[in-house]
Parts: C-alpha cells; sequence; structure tokens
C-alpha cells in the first residue's frame, strides 16, 4: 500500500469579490498575481504629440504572428479613459518595451497623472528615437522595444476598476546588441535585467532562477 503524505490542516479564508470594493479587489488581486512584467508603452496622439506609460497587467498572446496584449484600466481619479488607450484608438500605433533595472526609476515617473500636451519622456528624462514602422517613437534606453499596429481592442467596461485589453500585432523588434545572443536566438537575461510588478510601491528582480525538464 502506498504511503500517503500527512498534510496539515490550515485555516482558509473564503472571499466573496463581489462582497468588496474596487479597492480591496485591486489589492488582493495585484498582490496575489505576481511578479507581473511591465509593458512600457509609447504612442502619440494626432497631433504628433508623444505619451509615455507602463502597464503591469501584460503578457505575450501569440508567436504567428507574434502578438502581446496590456490593458490600460480607467483612470481611478476622474474615470477617464488613460492617454495611452485615447492615442491608440486614434492612430492605431504603439511601441512596448521591456523595463530594465537601469531605468525603472525614470519609467516610475512616468506613471504619474500629466495633462495630453506633457510628454512623459521629458518628464523622465528619457530619449526618444525614431521607430522604423510606427510613428510612435522608442526609448533609447530600453534594450528590447516592440513595434506595434493595433490587431483588437476589448473592452471590459466603461467604469472604474474595469479596462480594455490592447492586442498589438509585433512589425519590427529591437534588441540592443549586448542583450541578445544572436547565434542562439535567445535574449540574455543577465544583461537585460528585466523588472518584475508586485503589490504597492513594490518591485522584483530577476536573480534567483532555476530548470525542471517537461516530460
Amino acid at each position: 500500500m502506498r504511503a500517503g503524505r500527512l498534510l496539515e490542516v490550515l485555516a482558509v479564508i473564503h472571499i466573496d469579490p463581489e462582497t468588496l470594493d474596487n479597492k480591496a479587489r485591486y489589492k488582493l488581486l495585484i498582490g496575489s498575481v505576481v511578479p507581473r512584467p511591465i509593458a512600457f508603452v509609447s504612442t502619440v496622439n494626432r497631433q504628433g504629440q508623444t505619451n509615455l506609460a507602463p502597464f503591469s497587467f501584460f503578457t505575450a498572446c501569440g508567436s504567428s504572428p507574434m502578438r502581446v496584449c496590456f490593458v490600460p484600466m480607467i483612470r481611478s481619479s476622474d474615470g477617464q479613459k488613460k492617454d495611452t488607450l485615447r492615442n491608440i484608438e486614434a492612430t492605431k500605433e504603439f511601441v512596448v518595451h521591456v523595463v530594465s533595472e537601469s531605468f525603472v526609476r525614470q519609467m516610475s515617473q512616468t506613471a504619474g497623472e500629466y495633462p495630453p500636451d506633457i510628454s512623459e519622456f521629458d518628464e523622465a528624462g528619457l530619449t526618444p528615437v525614431p521607430s522604423t514602422v510606427v510613428k510612435p517613437p522608442r526609448v533609447a534606453e530600453a534594450l528590447v522595444a516592440m513595434e506595434c499596429r493595433l490587431h483588437q481592442l476589448v473592452e471590459l467596461g466603461d467604469a472604474v476598476g474595469h479596462g480594455t485589453i490592447v492586442v498589438g500585432d509585433v512589425v519590427a523588434l529591437h534588441f540592443d546588441e549586448s542583450v541578445l545572443d544572436e547565434a542562439e536566438g535567445k535574449v540574455r537575461l543577465d544583461v537585460l535585467s528585466p523588472i518584475g510588478r508586485l503589490a504597492g510601491n513594490s518591485y522584483c528582480r530577476i536573480t534567483d532562477t532555476f530548470d525542471i525538464a517537461r516530460p
């Protein structure tokens, strides 16, 4: 007979999310879904004014064609769409950058709410450089950048606590030569030094990794 493992019975707290307000639900969600990669997204409006903002509801969502998605949430301060989403709705283009530790403080600076005519590039001291396919500029300090054209918008609601899934087709890739192993076709994580989002003001590094062989 196979011996069973004795498990300690722990107290479990059961929560119905419908009994919580939006702030409480948000805190539990971002404290549980961790770490989250950060999409550092540059856009332009119809007048060509630049915008730069971070989003930690972000992931890859396909490789053929290559696609990424992120979710700009409705602003809690005024219940309006963020400038990033408004710009993408207008121009159908954006650039997603991976956040490295070398410019994480500048990235954090762009998370503030600025008027549409204020460029977060200037506020954070980051350098815009021309993209090759789309109109929004790239961040020169970023080691990885993905130029995207809008594939689809999925609106999940128009109130605080809701957001819009932005799905983009990657139409151009940019890697700093230090971060790409061209022979292996792999990104050097130790050089990229990506930062993950936790809860509150907390972030994390990729400094301890391990491998598990798949069956």
